[in-house]
């Protein structure tokens, strides 16, 4: 999984579409008790954490498709949570579906958010905590989320999870201005969410990223 996905540095619906492939390819073959564990340094277990993972692709795909997406809230969708201190979602997966049905509500989330990208105009911008995003945005936002929870999820089940350096370079690129340009890319987006230390950067406690386009930063 380490060969670079694409060329420039712009992120794409069909980013979303490989990264979402990749994490449901590698997530296909654990077995269903295993996700009673607990999702790497997250508080959920990884089934938790895959479903809050669907519905972060459902919910930026939802928030760009209003004709007049909101500016100031989230679209109002009734938010639930299973348990106390679980995530708070609209997606829920029936564990009568076992692991393949809840990877196919995770494939699910990110078909929509891909074709939400690839069909909204670049003008259009919707809101996000961290700053009003356009398409782009929210493709680069859905990686992240996938890039990551994947992590969190095969460090609970005890398997591999490296994604492609280019994809990571994008989002990178596209959400955090801040991080550092000179070293590997999949540990320099642990870095940058929280997971990881890098060379000379010690693990953060709070971070962010930059949902709004550079021009709109200015």
């Amino acid at each position: 999984m380490s060969a670079s996905h694409g060329s420039s540095d712009s992120v794409t619906a069909a980013d979303v579409e490989y990264a979402v492939r990749l994490a449901v390819r590698t997530l296909h073959g654990a077995e269903a008790p295993d996700w009673d564990a607990k999702a790497g340094s997250l508080e959920w277990d990884c089934r938790e954490t895959a479903e809050h993972l669907a519905d972060d692709l459902f919910a930026y795909a939802a928030q760009l498709g209003p004709e007049r997406p909101p500016l100031d809230t989230h679209v109002p969708f009734v938010w639930s949570r299973k348990k106390p201190g679980g995530p708070a979602n609209v997606i829920f997966a029936d564990r009568d579906g076992g692991t393949a049905g809840l990877l196919q509500v995770l494939e699910a989330g990110g078909a929509l958010l891909t074709a939400m990208v690839r069909t909204t105009p670049p003008t259009v911008r919707a809101h996000h905590v961290f700053g009003a995003a356009d398409p782009e945005g929210f493709a680069a936002m859905g990686i992240v989320e996938t890039l990551v929870h994947t992590h969190d999820i095969a460090e609970g089940l005890g398997i591999s999870w490296t994604p492609d350096a280019g994809l990571c370079h994008r989002v990178l690129t596209r959400l955090f201005p801040h991080a550092p340009t000179d070293t590997e890319r999949w540990p320099t987006l642990l870095w940058a969410t929280g997971r990881a230390e890098i060379p000379g950067r010690s693990r953060l406690t709070q971070w962010r990223w930059y949902g709004a386009p550079a021009e709109d930063r200015r």
